[in-house]
């Protein structure tokens, strides 16, 4: 694959098994490209990594959005029931309940959880869907405007155009494409090195600017941004100050404190060793990332022990 990078080789027993390409970039906070692998100027597209950015335009829409609320507007929830109860606070405040959410039904992706409502006897429900945070702000910033709430998800819905107009402002580029993402919202593709930028556009922010409050939200409750255990929360929590967030298909920005910031997409799809090549690249400008070392080691297992592990080339 010439107009690709390896990013991370698999190594089991001494063996390379498989190779991992794709594209990764790296900007200083000046905005300049110190690390560039692969394809970094091709669209591609963010999916759940552009949840930082929707909710955005939905604060700037005049949604009520703060704290955990907007830490969850702007993550990837597990489906825990913490997740579920703020999920139902926002849409109460704004006289609506679950059944408003045009996200697909589906199981928690927190384990214990599934397995607790599958013991109950329960359905996959849109309230446990990831990306329910991120709806119910949407229909939040629809019912603020008195704009059509059932058709939220149109491309041409005010709401999708100001994602969109947010999303071009802090990427400094025009989407490249329009998608429909695995929730049904609109999805605006972007060059790897403009996802870069949007994402460091929000740690860099002015105090109390939108941007900045979306950023401090999910620091301070990395918990709403991912969950129990999940690797974006938890390397948030190793990493002071930053903000990380996945997305389907093998993408993962990370902005540091600093304002340097890494965007990577795995071109097989796997995510599995995205946060090693994110933090490789993070190295490789010179930041200190060793609190998470923890994540750049991912083992490769035999018998249930490792015996190899995944190498980022970053």
């Amino acid at each position: 694959m010439p107009d690709y990078a390896v990013l991370a080789e698999v190594i089991r027993s001494g063996f390379v098994e498989s190779v991992h390409y794709g594209s990764a970039v790296g900007l200083d906070p000046s905005g300049r490209a110190e690390v560039a692998l692969g394809q970094v100027d091709a669209p591609v597209l963010p999916r759940s990594s552009a949840k930082p950015f929707q909710a955005l335009a939905c604060l700037t829409a005049g949604a009520a959005l703060a704290g955990p609320r907007l830490a969850i507007a702007a993550g990837s929830h597990t489906g825990e029931d913490f997740h579920v109860e703020l999920v139902r606070e926002i849409l109460d405040d704004y006289g609506l309940d679950f059944g408003a959410l045009a996200c697909p039904p589906s199981w928690p992706e927190d384990s214990p959880t599934m397995y607790g409502l599958i013991r109950q006897s329960a359905d996959p429900s849109r309230e446990r869907m990831n990306c329910s945070g991120k709806h119910a702000a949407m229909l939040a910033a629809a019912v603020a405007n008195g704009w059509d709430v059932p058709g939220y998800l149109s491309a041409g819905h005010p709401l999708q155009l100001q994602v969109r107009s947010v999303t071009e402002e802090l990427a400094g580029e025009k989407a490249a494409h329009v998608a429909v993402d695995g929730c049904g919202a609109p999805l605006f593709g972007l060059s790897l090195t403009g996802l870069a930028r949007a994402v460091q556009g929000l740690v860099l922010a002015a105090p109390g600017s939108a941007p900045r409050q979306v950023a401090d939200a999910m620091r301070a409750h990395p918990e709403y941004v991912g969950g129990t255990g999940h690797q974006n929360t938890e390397l948030m929590r190793a990493l002071p100050g930053a903000v990380a967030k996945g997305g389907a298909e093998g993408v993962l920005v990370v902005a540091l404190e600093s304002g340097h910031s890494v965007a990577v997409k795995v071109i097989d799809g796997s995510p599995r060793a995205t946060t090693a090549v994110a933090l490789a690249v993070l190295r490789r400008m010179g930041c200190d990332v060793t609190t998470a070392a923890a994540f750049e080691q991912v083992d490769v297992l035999g018998g249930g022990v490792p015996v190899g592990r995944i190498v980022a080339r970053g």
